[in-house]
């Protein structure tokens, strides 16, 4: 995800496919999708604050969204001003703290709020008409480093707090520069354990979950019993390989269901997958496609229909949708990407 001051999404540099290919081609066939129901919870613990909208009330199909807290040409916006057709938003970012694996969130004036408490007021609003807000941790520059039990701790309780501070309905992990599955599974434990109906949301880079074996995909296996969604970033990512063992250029549909199979034949539930693509070509460096291939690849993966070279083998109707950067770039374009794949996501159900 990009920062502040900056007009693309993700890193751009090419990494090599051939680490991957072999386990990429492993995986196809060999593994059978999940059951767990990521949108089921237990109550949270007595006594404990729980999230205004947590996992337990996410749609089972669902739009995830990134809003901007910053001003890098897009259009600013208050939380108020995010369409409905998103049910997740995510606040993007919070920054690294003090100390290793703390983080913090610092409200940005340009986003036209003049107090905490207009952006808090309208993080209750959107728990009243049904949205999850979340925190995304990370981004394209971001420094958060979770690698051993301290910064585990830190982190956890740092996102604890900012959960009770803002009323943030739980957290999305967008570390693009490193991920220690170990130590980062410790961290969700321990949120999770504190809020039990947390929504945890991940967006890593398609390299990330090429094969069972990255950092991301054993996170994500490792946390399978509460996670909500992978929306992998369908983008910024030059060629990758598919779950049959060829190879995909981004910018098309057989990109986004090709690599969709990986995590849907790789563990995941199908319920946990969700495709995500930029709201705009200004929102990304490269991969941008139309809303109207975003609607094809959700088909494809769901009903068979829709689909390019690529058909998967079977069906995932519990696919749980998509995600776009951001809610802002979407505005900047008259919201053509969430008036388009919004309606579409909800007729899934």
């Amino acid at each position: 995800m990009a920062r502040a001051r900056t007009r693309t999404h993700s890193r751009t540099r090419s990494r090599a496919l051939g680490a991957v290919t072999a386990a990429a081609l492993a995986i196809c066939g060999l593994f059978t999708a999940g059951s767990a129901s990521a949108g089921e919870a237990p109550s949270p613990a007595a006594g404990a604050a729980g999230p205004g909208v947590g996992a337990s009330a996410v749609p089972a199909h669902a739009v995830t969204g990134y809003w901007q807290n910053f001003d890098n040409g897009a259009t600013t916006q208050k939380l108020s001003d995010v369409p409905d057709d998103y049910d997740i938003i995510a606040v993007a970012f919070a920054d690294a703290a003090g100390s290793p694996g703390q983080v913090d969130f610092t409200l940005d004036p340009a986003t036209g709020y003049g107090s905490e408490d207009e952006f808090k007021a309208d993080i209750e609003a959107k728990h009243a008409d049904g949205k999850s807000v979340i925190v995304s941790v990370g981004g394209e520059k971001g420094s958060v480093s979770v690698a051993d039990d301290a910064s585990a701790t830190a982190f956890a309780d740092s996102i604890v707090a900012l959960m009770d501070e803002y009323g943030f309905d739980g957290v999305d992990i967008d570390l693009e520069n490193g991920l220690n599955s170990t130590y980062m599974t410790k961290a969700l434990e321990s949120i999770h354990s504190k809020k039990s109906d947390v929504v945890v949301t991940m967006a890593p880079q398609t390299i990330d979950m090429q094969s069972t074996s990255t950092e991301y995909f054993k996170t994500a296996l490792n946390i399978k019993d509460y996670l909500t969604v992978v929306n992998m970033q369908y983008y910024n990512s030059g060629s990758m390989n598919g779950c049959d063992g060829k190879v995909y250029s981004q910018g098309s549909v057989d990109f986004l269901t090709a690599l969709a199979c990986i995590q849907l034949e790789g563990g995941l539930d199908a319920s946990q997958v969700g495709i995500g693509t930029p709201a705009s070509s200004s929102a990304a460096g490269s991969g941008y496609v139309e809303p109207g291939v975003v609607t094809a690849a959700l088909d494809c993966l769901t009903k068979g229909s829709g689909c390019g070279s690529f058909k998967p083998g079977k069906t995932y109707p519990g696919l749980r949708g998509a995600m776009t950067w951001s809610t802002n770039w979407d505005a900047a374009s008259g919201n053509s990407w969430s008036g388009t794949v919004g309606p579409h996501v909800d007729a899934m159900h």
